[in-house]
């Protein structure tokens, strides 16, 4: 496995370049480089105004927002708030992360009304299916219910001027006979109301090529997760430009991909200290693949 790994990352990713026609063209947007905000959870929970003026200050333009709970907001900071305190600091939040379990589970839209306007409120133009629990996944028949109900808020977020994107780990990837659940996802979500966020490292940790989804769906990516893998140990994440995938051939292929905006992430698998770390990684974004 290590060894597949591997060759998909060092060769792989060089050889999908040069099969797909190389664009190095950016839509204007994708050139703000972006942060979500998760990557600083520790921090954000207790100072979400801090924060947000440290990522400024880090050179990020954008943020992606997770966290929001309703009527308490984001940890306490309401909407209205938390876009004062990003016009402030000169910064948008063009995406979010929002919880989908009830609607998916229970057919319950409440949170997700109460989500698609919260994210109008700050200005966004993505509402983010993030993450899924395993009972609600365990089977492939699970991924077409997904789908329908991705299908039925993608047209609730339509109604609202906003678009719906699923965000990937690697579960997706599990093979169900021929077939596996993020390609019944890609297949059976309506092409005009859903989009996706693929996660590049959870991607390449699955042991697929970004490059090759590009090239089959094509214009479907329309914002990336950007996160590196540790070259030592494939389960921690990296800073951006110290771990071993080819930031530079998937970016080279930023047009084929769709892709609009992009997040530079890290997860629990992590040793630096993010709040540092954060301007290494924009930093080499910055000079290396924009």
């Amino acid at each position: 496995m290590i060894k597949r790994r591997d060759f998909i990352i060092n060769s792989g990713l060089a050889l999908g370049a040069v099969a797909l026609a190389p664009s190095l063209a950016f839509a204007a947007k994708s050139k703000n480089i972006g942060i979500q905000l998760y990557t600083l959870r520790e921090a954000f929970s207790k100072d979400v105004k801090g924060v947000l003026e440290h990522v400024a200050k880090a050179g990020y333009k954008e943020v992606e927002t997770y966290g929001f709970a309703g009527e308490k907001g984001f940890f306490g900071t309401s909407p209205k708030d938390f876009k004062k305190i990003l016009n402030d600091n000169g910064l948008k939040a063009p995406s979010g992360h929002y919880d989908f379990k009830t609607f998916i589970k229970d057919n319950n839209a409440d949170f997700l009304k109460a989500s698609i306007e919260c994210a109008n409120q700050l200005g966004s133009d993505y509402v983010v299916i993030p993450w899924l629990e395993d009972a609600l996944r365990s089977q492939l028949d699970d991924y077409k219910r997904i789908a329908q109900k991705a299908n039925e808020a993608a047209l609730l977020c339509k109604k609202a001027g906003l678009k719906l994107a699923y965000h990937n780990h690697d579960f997706e990837f599990t093979k169900f006979g021929d077939q596996t659940g993020y390609g019944i996802l890609l297949q059976e979500t309506d092409k005009q109301l859903v989009d996706f966020e693929l996660d590049l490292y959870w991607v390449v940790r699955s042991g697929n090529d970004p490059l090759q989804l590009f090239q089959n769906h094509a214009g479907r990516f329309t914002m990336w997760h950007v996160k590196d893998m540790d070259k030592n140990n494939p389960a921690w994440n990296a800073e951006i430009g110290e771990g071993n995938i080819n930031f530079k051939a998937i970016f080279a292929q930023a047009k084929a991909s769709g892709m609009q905006h992009f997040f530079v992430e890290q997860e629990t698998n992590y040793s630096p200290n993010p709040m540092e770390s954060i301007k290494t990684s924009c930093q080499y974004v910055s000079k290396q693949l924009l």
